[in-house]
């Protein structure tokens, strides 16, 4: 076997796992939060496998045997070294740690240029504020309405809004997917054959099951610190907020975006906003440690990003 093939199919099999045991909890944690206690785990992962195997399918046909629709035109294929590998392994070890860094900038940033790494960087950082700002605005007129603490869904109101998270689940599911799948196809070739496009899918899947066994894993318990995100109704609104932005920067370009900092955008917004609105019951003292520390997470993982790029440099100007 070529040596590079190996690398390759290393790097490969670290991304998925980091990507799916990372990232997807952004998308799927509030519906796992808010469901575990009423569908077994099986249940769950089947429904999420059968949108992803959907969207996979749709980009693969739609895109000429590409899965990553679109999203790596400005990142040619290239001959996987071993330290392509070296990113998604750091990625695996921060994931255990459940540190929700940016899989875009940790991944990527081994096989793109500066220039588009910069430009990465700035599409994310429109996303987080663009997240926060839409966030704080939506949350603050819907906190006047809602406070699940004391505004619990109604007995005969909650088959309906089950139903709504499944559908605004299956539609942030499907959005997030067209953004991060770039992350894991940058180990393989640009247009897939059927063989490997359905070992790919499957293995994925296999990933996917992995990781609603576990119940999210430790990522899951950034979204169990925020308020409500165990009530269906917020887990309804907030996928579907996230699946609205995530689809205005999807059609926006087809440049690579850490949808990471979009989904803690979204969440330092809505915690400020209902902290604005309940201040004598949820003070600010209470929120900026929370949104201070993934703030920090988020620049540690850009930090460890910029290493992996001048590390990569230097790597190919030697050899």
């Amino acid at each position: 076997m070529d040596i590079h093939i190996l690398y390759a199919f290393i790097g490969f099999m670290l991304a998925a796992y980091s990507v799916i045991g990372n990232d997807s909890v952004q998308t799927l944690g509030t519906f796992i939060a808010s469901n575990n206690r009423i569908f077994k785990w099986y249940w769950l992962w089947l429904a999420a496998a059968f949108v992803m195997v959907a969207t996979l399918t749709y980009s693969w046909v739609m895109y000429d045997g590409d899965i990553s629709y679109g999203r790596l035109e400005s990142i040619p294929y290239v001959q996987v070294q071993w330290y392509h590998a070296v990113a998604p392994l750091i990625l695996v070890i921060l994931t255990r740690f459940g540190i929700p860094v940016s899989t875009t900038f940790l991944v990527l940033s081994a096989f793109a240029s500066t220039v588009v790494l910069q430009g990465m960087l700035m599409k994310s950082a429109v996303g987080y504020v663009v997240a926060a700002v839409v966030a704080y605005i939506f949350w603050m007129v819907m906190a006047h309405f809602i406070n699940e603490k004391r505004n619990k869904v109604k007995r005969e109101h909650r088959l309906i809004w089950q139903i709504l998270q499944w559908c605004s689940t299956g539609f942030l599911w499907f959005s997030w997917l067209a953004h991060d799948m770039a992350n894991i196809a940058v180990y393989l070739p640009r247009q897939l054959s059927w063989e490997l496009f359905l070992g790919v899918t499957l293995l994925l899947c296999g990933w996917l099951a992995f990781i609603f066994y576990q119940r999210g894993g430790e990522i899951q318990k950034v979204i169990l610190q925020k308020t409500g995100s165990r009530f269906v109704r917020s887990a309804t609104i907030i996928d579907f907020v996230y699946a609205l932005i995530l689809l205005y920067f999807k059609d926006l370009n087809n440049l690579p975006m850490s949808t990471t900092w979009v989904f803690v955008g979204l969440l330092t917004g809505r915690e400020l906003a209902i902290a604005t609105v309940h201040r004598h019951e949820y003070k600010f003292k209470y929120v900026f440690p929370i949104i201070g520390k993934d703030f920090l997470k988020m620049m540690l993982g850009l930090g460890i990003s910029i290493l992996i790029v001048l590390a990569v440099n230097m790597l190919t100007k030697t050899a």
